[in-house]
C-alpha cells in the first residue's frame, strides 16, 4: 500500500517523539531490520484487514509501536489503497502571505487568459453561400 508522505511524517514524528520520551522504546526503535516503510505497511494492511474505515490517532500509533516491539511480525503484501489525515495543517505567517500571492496570480492569468480569448477576432473566413442567385437588373 502507498500512504501519503503526511501520513508517513505523522507517524514518524509520534514515534521519534516517543523515543525521545521513553528511553525503553528508544532501544526498541532503534531495532536493526525495522524501517518506517515496513511499519506502514503493517499498519495499512492491519486497518485493511480489520474492514473499518476510521480510526483514532492513538489506535494508529499504537499499531506503530506494535510493529517495532515484536520482533518477528507480518507486515503483508503492499497493495494500493488510500490513506487520509485528517490534521489540521498549520501554516506561518510567511506561508499564508505566500499562498495569498499564489492565489493572486492565478486568479489573475485566468482573467486574463479568458478576456484574450473573447477578444479574439474570428480568423476562419466565412464562405458565401453557393445558393446565392444573381440578380437581372445589376
Amino acid at each position: 500500500m502507498k500512504s501519503t508522505d503526511t501520513f508517513k511524517k505523522t507517524i514518524q514524528s509520534y514515534l521519534e517523539n516517543r523515543a525521545k520520551a521513553d528511553a525503553l522504546f528508544a532501544v526498541t526503535f532503534a531495532k536493526e531490520g525495522k524501517n518506517m516503510d515496513d511499519c506502514i505497511t503493517y499498519i495499512l494492511n492491519t486497518v485493511q484487514a480489520s474492514g473499518c474505515s476510521g480510526f483514532a490517532d492513538e489506535e494508529i500509533f499504537s499499531m506503530a509501536v506494535h510493529y517495532y516491539d515484536e520482533e518477528n511480525i507480518k507486515i503483508g503484501a503492499v497493495a494500493s489503497s488510500r490513506v487520509v489525515v485528517n490534521h489540521e495543517v498549520v501554516l506561518t505567517e510567511e506561508e499564508k502571505t505566500e499562498a495569498r500571492k499564489e492565489a493572486v496570480n492565478k486568479f489573475q492569468a485566468e482573467c486574463l487568459s479568458a478576456m484574450k480569448s473573447k477578444s479574439k477576432p474570428n480568423l476562419i473566413p466565412k464562405k458565401e453561400s453557393a445558393d446565392v442567385q444573381a440578380s437581372l437588373f445589376d
